[in-house]
């Protein structure tokens, strides 16, 4: 085995509770703008004044709202240690709340608000809430039906109703003392939330976090980030609050008093991007991989593909010779220079302009792309965690990058490769445990203490993590070869017509794949072919079937004969989130694709 630890997090003996920082951040810069409310809803949480456009929120003025809110829930019966479940999209309201029931003690339930009706069903029974808020009529609706299997649900609150509104209305009758006497009362080691994981496989799992879990964690990456979380800066956020990843972001900008604009509706997200022009984002990769497709689209109908793909290749050369000890030469730095006029400022005011680093977690990044954004200058430092580790256990840093690999540990954290090639995990950054699950706690540690991250991993030289694939995803074909399909399913998503590949064959003769086709690039492709034929209609013809293969060629040559992906069925629509078949991070739930597609996979083997 071999072990990696960072220095520890020098954050006391003594860990508050996280809705502390929210007074002091009141308390020492009252005017600094924390958030920015884009488009303020007439019911919803109140705006301090009529405007038209953006609204500021100060220090001063956040601490009122969660002060404000926090009596309503003690004026609703809410107690310390209680679950209030929060089924939303990323609003403002959804931090207010947050923030609110930890103020008092509570704890916060996230729900997706892309989650089916069982897994809404299933996260309230087993999470034992008292309340729930929702943010539309057919949310509350849903869990209103559900009461008969959830005894402990009293009270559901609709933030399009103005419901948050009533309650804090309700809360001016309880003394502001005894939000002060509650918040004195969290620890460190009470629980904070319980973030039910959205998981590949399987029933969610609640995973429960404390007030130091998530405090050590951000401290963490505050303090190793001081170039992206500082005061002033600012970001958009667009992922799902429900997700531990844009919940580092949150608290990490409340600590530093960086300023946050939500943006839950994902159709105007490039606009609030040039709108609010943010300092950082974070964000998927998919994300990125689908900015840059739009770019080279864009390129192509502009008759300029050619100078695009030159664009491209200064960019990536350009990031590689950063990384080597003569650095970009002064051909390479002209060339560079040049492009940028020509096609990387575009790019970068995509951003809003002011953007100079992303971060990206949830699933890998394409080396080539991470060389690409650095070549355009836009940094695209990955991390990695789960939900269990609060989630962040390594990052890659502005001033210490490895492009393809997740960075080093962060401070307090310790990181051990097992003899099968397992990530292991340890500090305090990782949970206690499942709720209501101690079979479950009990498997996700070693005897010594180590927790099963499940990610398979190995060592670059210097300390750098590189993610090479997941323990359970593993293949094993009849022939008794091991293959390890992130690698493979990366390569060939490469391809622009490509959006979703997914390895098969356990148990099977060979490896073969089942292949989407990305919605964009399609309504391009078709033009050349049949402009009104759909994925369906022609997804056995041999123009579009080769196509695949050049993607399947491709990554077929970094892999062994023994893993290379022997053919392939292309699928008649894209994987969604809608049907079940990708997690809210866009990670594939391949019992639900191989369950579907259970007919198309057979008939890669018919014959064998």
């Amino acid at each position: 085995m071999q072990d990696v630890a960072a220095a520890p997090v020098p954050v006391g003996a003594v860990t508050p509770g996280l809705a502390e920082q929210v007074w002091i951040n009141a308390r020492e810069d009252p005017g600094a703008v924390q958030f920015v409310r884009p488009t303020p809803v007439s019911r919803a949480w109140p705006a301090r004044r009529p405007a038209r456009g953006a609204l500021p929120v100060t220090c001063e003025q956040f601490r009122d709202d969660v002060q404000i809110l926090a009596r309503g829930f003690l004026a609703a019966g809410v107690g310390h240690g209680d679950r209030v479940a929060l089924l939303s999209r990323t609003r403002y309201e959804w931090t207010l709340v947050d923030y609110a029931l930890w103020a008092i003690g509570a704890v916060t339930v996230p729900i997706y608000d892309t989650a089916s009706v069982e897994q809404i069903g299933w996260i309230l029974a087993d999470s034992g809430a008292v309340g729930c808020v929702v943010e539309q009529p057919r949310q509350a609706e849903t869990v209103d039906a559900m009461r008969s299997g959830v005894p402990t649900l009293r009270d559901i609150w609709q933030i399009d109703a103005g419901d948050l509104i009533a309650l804090a209305g309700r809360g001016r009758a309880v003394d502001a003392a005894q939000v002060d006497a509650r918040r004195a009362r969290v620890s460190g080691g009470d629980v904070a939330t319980i973030v039910y994981t959205s998981g590949t496989t399987g029933r969610p799992k609640g995973c429960v976090l404390t007030h130091r879990n998530i405090h050590c964690d951000v401290t963490a990456a505050v303090g190793v980030l001081p170039q992206i979380l500082y005061p002033g800066a600012s970001t958009v956020l667009f992922l799902p609050l429900a997700h531990a990843f844009a919940r580092l972001i949150q608290v990490g900008t409340v600590q530093t008093r960086a300023t946050m604009v939500h943006s839950g509706d994902m159709t105007s997200v490039l606009q609030q991007l040039r709108t609010h022009r943010p300092t950082f984002i974070l964000a998927v990769p998919r994300v990125f991989e689908r900015m840059y497709n739009r770019a080279r689209d864009t390129a192509v109908d502009a008759h300029r593909g050619r100078l695009f793909a030159l664009a491209e290749r200064v960019a990536v050369r350009y990031s590689r010779a950063l990384d080597t000890p003569g650095r970009p030469g002064v051909p390479l730095r002209l060339a560079r220079a040049a492009f940028d006029l020509l096609a990387y400022r575009k790019i970068r005011a995509a951003l809003g302009g002011r953007c100079r680093t992303a971060i990206v977690g949830g699933a890998p990044l394409a080396e080539q792309l991470g060389h690409f954004y650095r070549g355009v200058g836009i940094t695209v430092l990955e991390g990695y965690g789960l939900t269990e580790t609060s989630p962040a256990l390594t990052a890659n840093l502005p001033t210490a990058q490895r492009i393809g690999t997740v960075g080093r540990p962060l401070p307090g954290v310790e990181i051990r490769i097992a003899d099968d090639g397992e990530i292991l995990a340890r500090g305090d950054v990782v949970f206690p445990g499942y709720w209501n699950n101690p079979d479950a706690t009990r498997e996700a540690f070693t005897v010594d203490g180590w927790f099963h991250t499940g990610d398979l991993g190995s060592w670059d030289d210097g300390g750098w993590l590189r993610i090479t694939g997941r323990k359970k995803e593993i293949i094993v074909t009849a022939t008794g070869k091991n293959v390890v399909p992130a690698p493979i399913e990366e390569a060939v998503r490469a391809h622009p017509l490509v959006s979703q590949c997914m390895v098969v064959g356990d148990g099977r003769p060979y490896p073969a794949a089942l292949v989407t086709i990305d919605a964009q690039a399609w309504s391009r492709w078709r033009v050349r072919h049949r402009p009104d034929a759909s994925v369906a209609d022609l997804r056995d013809s041999p123009p579009l079937r080769a196509e695949v293969q050049v993607a399947i060629d491709h990554a077929n040559r970094a892999v062994s004969t023994a893993e290379q992906i022997k053919t392939f069925r292309i699928l008649p629509e894209d994987f969604t989130e809608e049907a079940g078949e990708l997690t809210p991070t866009l990670k594939i739930r391949r019992t639900v694709v191989a369950a579907r597609y259970a007919a198309d996979i057979d008939a890669l083997y018919r014959g064998h």
